[in-house]
């Protein structure tokens, strides 16, 4: 039986694919609907890789005509981070938005540290450094299409492009435009904390004009436009801004106790870290390359970015060209157990991963010029993929614990808590007890920050309450923990010889 508040219908926008999710209490449980799937659609234009946004718009829509029927209290979205896109004075949308991994930010790091030092970009935003990160893309793009900035009157992420769309209000979340890079968490004009850091925008002669007013998660935007209320068939629905960073909403939605806890949002990409009060910005997040992002109330997610499930989406991606069959991941991770371990190793987070195409290629290529066996089946590919992701876990589990404190258990959340093999390799890689689930996390944390904001739910702490008795929860204590010692050691050596890493 659905509560009389009506549903709140989260949009979570992933970098393979998005839904619609609706979800609402029954008699004190969290219920959750998949009201639809669909591709979050990119499309290559010559030598850029772009977001066709207004296709995604479109599905956005069309998943809110198949609700039209219901009593919808709300509506959020969540994306990746560091896209964006530029609008005019009109509102009219520039160009399509850029994909990360657009390959016009190859090698742009070393270009911007000859103006602005690694240390000042890092004391001044406390994000780790990606070729990915808006901060870096905009560089690229004032270099080489330098017309796009000048014309443009507001630069909305992703979420923020989408929420302009929906209600017509233009603002930036907190929790997504701290992944850009350019955001200082330790100035205090925006609540819940920082300002953008101009200073270093104005040294690499990036115009700073463009840059809207900052909002915290669980803002009432404004309603559903009259235009889209007429499309759909829905009313006055309220558009909030929930932690648009999908990271973000499924840190809010982990059913954690306690302090002493990692979380690991898996999928596209790992995210890796701890929730802390403030920012840990010195030499050694420095050093270990780690990341201070936004959280719900004004929180810091200090994480690590993690290249996670990408190398093995883009492989199976190949096989089903190769093969004329779409294998399931419970089928490549059943394979993958029937191969023997630790027989070959990646550096999952090398830089010669992050770009797609030749996935398989580039494995075999680091296998080879490292001096191991090259794997050639579906199965040895892929527990290579896994072992390595497991071992990355450790190494940066540890660097965690060296910086932030001790950790007892690993919460994994999101689509890749399902992978059965991936979770009992980390319980056993790392010797921390794992926890994984909700699979929908970042879905939930999103409808979570809208019930708060409509008064439905006093706050995270019973949010959390609700999500741990709504949703199962699988348990790893890991096996054989002594036989990953040597793989790490050698994971450890391939590291230091490997590429550029991320």
């Amino acid at each position: 039986m659905k509560d009389k508040t009506g549903v709140f219908v989260a949009i979570d926008l992933g970098a393979e694919s998005g839904r619609a999710i609706s979800g609402w209490l029954d008699d004190g449980i969290l219920k959750i609907k998949e009201v639809r799937r669909f591709t979050t659609h990119r499309v290559q234009i010559g030598q850029h890789l772009f977001w066709d946004a207004p296709a995604i718009f479109n599905e956005i829509k069309h998943s809110l005509r198949l609700l039209a029927g219901e009593k919808i209290a709300g509506i959020g979205v969540t994306t990746w981070g560091v896209d964006h896109a530029f609008i005019d004075k009109s509102g009219l949308l520039i160009s399509l938005p850029f994909h990360y991994r657009d390959r016009r930010t190859e090698n742009i790091m070393e270009d911007v540290f000859k103006i602005v030092s690694r240390e000042e970009i890092f004391n001044k935003t406390g994000i780790q450094f990606m070729p990915l990160n808006s901060l870096f893309q905009l560089y690229a793009t004032a270099k080489q299409y330098p017309w796009i900035l000048s014309c443009a009157n507001k630069m909305l992420f992703m979420p923020d492009l989408f929420n302009f769309w929906l209600s017509g209000t233009v603002a930036s979340e907190f929790t997504i435009a701290s992944t850009s890079q350019m955001l200082n968490p330790l100035k205090t004009k925006y609540k819940p904390r920082g300002d953008w850091a101009k200073d270093i925008l104005r040294k690499l002669r990036i115009p700073t004009h463009f840059l809207a007013d900052i909002v915290p998660p669980g803002k009432k935007l404004g309603v559903l436009a009259k235009y889209i209320q007429e499309e759909t068939g829905c009313g006055k629905i309220p558009v909030y801004s929930v932690c648009c960073h999908d990271t973000a909403s499924a840190v809010f939605a982990v059913p954690a106790t306690g302090e002493n806890y990692a979380y690991i949002s898996s999928g596209t990409w790992s995210l890796l870290g701890k929730e802390v009060d403030q920012p840990i910005i010195n030499s050694q997040s420095l050093q270990y390359n780690f990341t201070n992002e936004g959280g719900y109330g004004g929180k810091i997610r200090f994480l690590k970015n993690i290249m996670g499930l990408w190398i093995w989406q883009e492989c199976r991606r190949e096989w089903e060209t190769k093969y004329g069959r779409q294998y399931s991941y419970v089928e490549l991770g059943s394979l993958a157990e029937k191969e023997k371990p630790f027989t070959s190793l990646i550096d999952v987070n090398s830089s010669m991963f992050l770009f797609p195409g030749n996935m398989v290629e580039k494995i075999q290529k680091f296998c080879r010029t490292t001096n191991q066996k090259v794997p050639s089946s579906i199965g040895e590919i892929s527990r290579t993929i896994l072992e390595s992701l497991a071992l990355e876990y450790k190494l940066h589990i540890e660097r965690l614990e060296s910086i932030a404190g001790k950790l007892d258990v690993i919460h994994i959340v999101g689509g890749g808590s399902q992978n059965k093999v991936l979770s009992n390799f980390a319980a056993s890689a790392t010797g921390k007890k794992v926890l994984c689930g909700p699979v929908e996390a970042t879905s939930i944390g999103n409808i979570g920050v809208q019930m708060i904001a409509a008064k439905v739910i006093k706050n995270q702490s019973e949010f959390r309450k609700l999500v741990a008795q709504s949703f199962p929860v699988t348990m790893y204590e890991g096996e054989n923990l002594d036989a990953w010692d040597g793989p790490y050691r050698k994971y450890l050596e391939l590291k230091k010889i490997s590429d550029q890493q991320i």
